[in-house]
């Protein structure tokens, strides 16, 4: 995979910081894709992360909604020594990060029948909404005709 310098960019650029981490941290991620999960658009506004925990049960794992993040963390207890003829479900300790963009937040997350779901919805402030602006005319009363007669 290539990797590329942004130290111009950085140099010509101002408030983008956070546009240029998520592009470096994109870079770096390695290919562990433990847990798997899916992220859906259930409206405009509102969206879902569900990770596929089996094994894991709802007080082994932890969410955290930071500011445009939410991070995901799973640690089983320890459990007695078993012995596996197979062992296929994979319980490892993980920890997930998915970054959000602005007014995105978190507002609650369940566990079922070994998934974890956390809905998210953008909320967007009233001051940043988009708004009609009325436009004032002069009035007819103001408005004076510069030449007497009319073009023919």
């Amino acid at each position: 995979m290539r990797t590329y310098d942004f130290s111009p960019l950085w140099r010509s650029t101002i408030g983008f910081d956070r546009l240029f981490d998520l592009v470096e941290t994109a870079q770096r991620a390695g290919e562990d894709n433990y847990p798997p999960y899916n992220i859906e658009r259930v409206s405009e506004d509102r969206y879902q992360i569900s990770l596929a925990v089996a094994g894991f049960s709802p007080d082994e794992i932890s969410v955290t909604a930071e500011q445009n993040a939410v991070i995901v963390e799973g640690n089983q207890a320890d459990k007695a020594e078993r012995e596996y003829l197979y062992h296929g479900i994979s319980a490892r300790p993980f920890k997930r990060q998915f970054n959000l963009a602005d007014y995105v937040q978190v507002k609650g997350a369940a566990f079922e029948n070994g998934l974890l779901k956390i809905e998210l919805i953008r909320e967007i402030p009233e001051a940043m909404k988009p708004r009609r602006i009325a436009i004032n005319g002069a009035s007819s009363g103001n408005v004076r005709q510069l030449e007497g007669r009319a073009a023919a």
